[in-house]
């Protein structure tokens, strides 16, 4: 009978894609005999899993691998109680306790932890930056797993890209379509968000997967949310808004958010200070 309801779960969680985490805690739940996508022509080396969320291990350009080492997953997979960040909500700094898990190039789990969250909002864009107990070095002597590097430059129109879920194993392939001036969802709203071409048909738990570029080891941005039901502007059912103020949406377009804005806030150590002159990210209300 458990067997029978955690089955049920996972397949109802499939038609819930958009932006609500998955439905199953991917930690504790093996999905391994079920046919949902392709794993095999994808490179898992540093993708991660969250009980809710897919995730990656990155590193800032630059960023020595004597550091604590950073996961990368969306804001809204945080889990913070009793929903998600209100819009103008940031976190910085926070101390806490998050079980992970990483992939390696064969697709072998290991157990990481995470003891801080660096950063998170979902103003402007659907961020957050982990910190986890181990140090690059660490993870790569024991795992043999290398980080992404997160890319400091604005991807470009049309650019290959792959989408890797570590909560449903899988992967996808497809293009940037377009870039979005706003994006708006319920009570928050996203700038210059990421379109895909058709092929990365996304769905709930592939929040927070990372975007790469295609025969890369290097992220671009995170894939984060996508029109369910047609519907405008709600929940589960994002809206493009045009410069002049033009609004269009359609059922089963998907979107990501862009990462590079980070560097505008990153100390010489690594560090992400808000007050650095030019940071581009949310300081918070």
């Amino acid at each position: 009978m458990k067997a029978i309801l955690a089955l049920s779960l996972i397949f109802a969680s499939l038609e819930a894609f958009a932006l609500p985490e998955g439905q199953f805690d991917a930690l504790n739940t093996s999905i391994k005999n079920l046919s949902i996508g392709d794993s095999k022509n994808y490179d898992f080396e540093g993708i991660v899993k969250l009980s809710n969320c897919s995730g990656s291990l990155i590193i800032f350009n630059g960023m020595p691998m004597t550091a604590k080492a950073v996961v990368m997953t969306n804001g809204h997979c945080i889990q913070k109680p009793g929903g998600y960040l209100n819009p103008g909500e940031v976190w910085i700094n926070r101390s806490i306790n998050r079980d992970m898990k990483l992939y390696d190039g064969k697709m072998k789990l290991f157990p990481i932890k995470a003891t801080k969250i660096l950063y998170a909002t979902m103003t402007d864009t659907d961020v957050a930056y982990y910190e986890l107990d181990q140090t690059y070095n660490d993870i790569l002597n024991s795992t043999k797993v290398s980080p992404f590097i997160l890319d400091s430059v604005r991807p470009s129109l049309a650019q290959p890209i792959e989408i890797i879920s570590g909560y449903w194993d899988r992967g996808y392939s497809c293009e940037i379509d377009n870039f979005i001036f706003k994006m708006k969802e319920g009570q928050w709203t996203w700038t210059d968000s990421i379109r895909y071409t058709a092929g990365c048909d996304t769905i709930g738990g592939t929040s927070g997967s990372p975007i790469i570029a295609k025969g890369e080891k290097r992220v671009i941005g995170i894939n984060n949310t996508s029109n369910e039901k047609g519907e405008r502007c709600s929940v589960n059912n994002p809206c493009e808004v045009s410069e002049n103020g033009d609004v269009f949406s359609q059922q089963g377009i998907r979107y990501g958010q862009q990462t590079y804005p980070i560097y505008s806030c990153l100390t010489p150590d690594f560090k992400i200070n808000l007050k650095t002159p030019g940071c581009e990210l949310p300081k918070g209300k």
